[in-house]
């Protein structure tokens, strides 16, 4: 068993990120580096990777979250600039955990997840949104998601994301 470190994310990460992300997701769902580094630069204390203990710049895992408005869904492989308006609702958005096979079955993902939330919490962020994809709803109920019903522009937007898309959310001041 192998030793990981979880520390934030940082730029210089994102070669790395990138080759995670090849590992996990069919080729459909891979988003440039240009997509992943505006979503880093959005919420840098709320992402998060978990290293090789030996080789600190080989990541095993890694969780890219941000805050996005609760209404919407980003767009898949698109550069997000939100400028935080105040007059909307802004979730906690989780866009991407990646666990590369080599840190599998280590509990990698659990453990970015409480420390990314911790960090939305300090925020202010108190309600989460996703969107499962590659059969992962059944994983994020475990951690108290629920399916959530779309109307308009983030139904259109959820097909991108591919068959059996699901976009979930919960309240994330309770257990979880």
């Amino acid at each position: 068993m192998s030793d990981f470190l979880l520390r934030p994310m940082a730029a210089a990460d994102l070669p790395e990120v990138l080759a995670v992300q090849a590992q996990c997701y069919r080729p459909e769902l891979i988003e440039s580096a240009d997509a992943l580094a505006s979503r880093l630069a959005l919420a840098p204390t709320l992402c998060w990777v978990a290293a090789h203990a030996d080789a600190p710049q080989r990541l095993a895992a890694y969780l890219l979250t941000h805050p996005w408005p609760r209404e919407t869904l980003p767009p898949l492989d698109g550069v997000l600039r939100h400028d935080g308006a105040a007059d909307q609702t802004l979730s906690w958005f989780i866009h991407d955990m990646a666990v590369a096979p080599a840190g599998q079955g280590q509990g990698l993902a659990k453990r970015l997840y409480a420390k990314a939330r911790q960090h939305a919490m300090q925020a202010g962020l108190r309600c989460s949104r996703l969107i499962a994809v590659q059969s992962a709803a059944r994983w994020w109920q475990q951690l108290g998601y629920a399916p959530v019903a779309l109307v308009g522009e983030a139904a259109t937007r959820l097909s991108r994301y591919g068959k059996g898309a699901v976009v979930m959310g919960r309240e994330i001041g309770g257990y979880g």
